[in-house]
């Protein structure tokens, strides 16, 4: 098979953080694996949102999937979490929870094998996203919650509750769109630094109430080289170069999701966590791009900088060779992209 660009970082990523969590000794696959963030992990949440504007259930999405299906995904076909679920050992990753919601008979069964919260253009902050009616990070926990509830309703207490939950893997990839909204804010209500510390305190905050809800084995995905997507490059420079406030922003989350992973996990003693620096591994296939079977970082293949990735989109011949599938996300296997 070719090598593609997304290719490469998600199959990273994954590897990177199943070792770093399995590190001690060869586990069975987790009994439940619930996710939480934005595009790069969503597998239709945002199809059952009417009055959402960040959708993917249309061409040329899923063009990949059987009969070319649109499934939701902002991608040729599977998409990061499902890929990382099936290195877990599973068969499948966990649909939509907006979707185990309209399947009342089975919800309770379902839930039990987890569930999916990921909503595109959805941020760390409540009002990132929010002029596209997406769930934000705090949302999807407020489901999560709902969830928790349904358990001990079928366990009859907490304490079982939380020793199923204790054993579940709780997969996040977010922060690309809190980025993106501050530096296209041209009022800028705080300084970068007021952002980047207000951005940090909210992560903590939802990662404790996560915690405090039962989760235990976290996977955290950070943010990538945002700044060099083709998005970046048009509206930051217009030059086609990468954005440097952009590829900064993302390069100080990692270090500061670290750190505070770091010292919350020393506050308690069975919290388990993993942070993938997803920026660092985009940067290594990109810095050597023709090692990976790539000739184009820059451009999109579906659409472009400035036009998502639609029916009317333009639409790469040579997908195998180019880096991003839209214009903020790189391919997935043969073709594909993530926003």
């Amino acid at each position: 098979m070719a090598k593609t660009c997304f290719h490469g970082v998600f199959v990273s990523i994954a590897v990177t953080s199943l070792l770093l969590l399995q590190a001690e000794a060869p586990s069975p696959p987790p009994p439940a694996v619930y996710i939480f963030g934005d595009s790069t992990l969503d597998v239709g949440t945002n199809n059952f949102i009417p009055e959402c504007a960040a959708r993917a259930d249309f061409y040329f999405n899923g063009i990949d999937f059987p009969y070319s299906k649109p499934t939701g995904r902002f991608s040729n076909g599977l998409n990061t979490a499902d890929q990382i679920v099936r290195l877990l050992g599973l068969k499948k990753s966990p649909p939509p929870f907006l979707y185990l919601v309209n399947v009342p008979s089975n919800f309770q069964k379902n839930i039990l094998q987890g569930a999916n919260f990921a909503s595109g253009g959805s941020g760390i902050l409540r009002d990132t996203g929010k002029a596209k009616r997406v769930i934000p990070l705090e949302e999807q926990i407020q489901q999560f919650s709902t969830i928790r509830s349904n358990i001990t309703n079928m366990t009859g207490s907490e304490e079982a509750t939380d020793k199923i939950l204790s054993k579940a893997f709780i997969l996040i990839s977010i922060g690309s769109n809190d980025m993106f909204e501050y530096l296209l804010d041209l009022s800028k209500p705080m300084s970068l630094a007021e952002f980047n510390a207000t951005l940090i305190s909210t992560y903590e905050y939802h990662i404790k109430t996560l915690y405090e809800l039962g989760a235990r084995t976290f996977g955290i995905l950070t943010v990538p080289p945002i700044g060099c997507t083709p998005f970046a490059r048009a509206v930051f420079t217009g030059n086609n170069s990468c954005s440097e406030p952009a590829q900064a922003m993302a390069v100080q989350f990692y270090f500061d999701v670290a750190s505070s992973l770091e010292q919350f996990s020393s506050t308690v003693q069975d919290m388990k966590f993993s942070v993938g620096n997803t920026f660092l591994m985009t940067s290594v296939l990109t810095g050597d791009k023709l090692a990976f079977g790539l000739k184009n970082i820059a451009a999109a293949c579906c659409g472009n900088g400035t036009y998502g990735c639609n029916q009317t989109a333009s639409f790469c011949s040579t997908v195998t060779s180019i880096c991003f599938g839209t214009s903020f996300i790189r391919h997935k296997g043969l073709r594909s992209w993530l926003p």
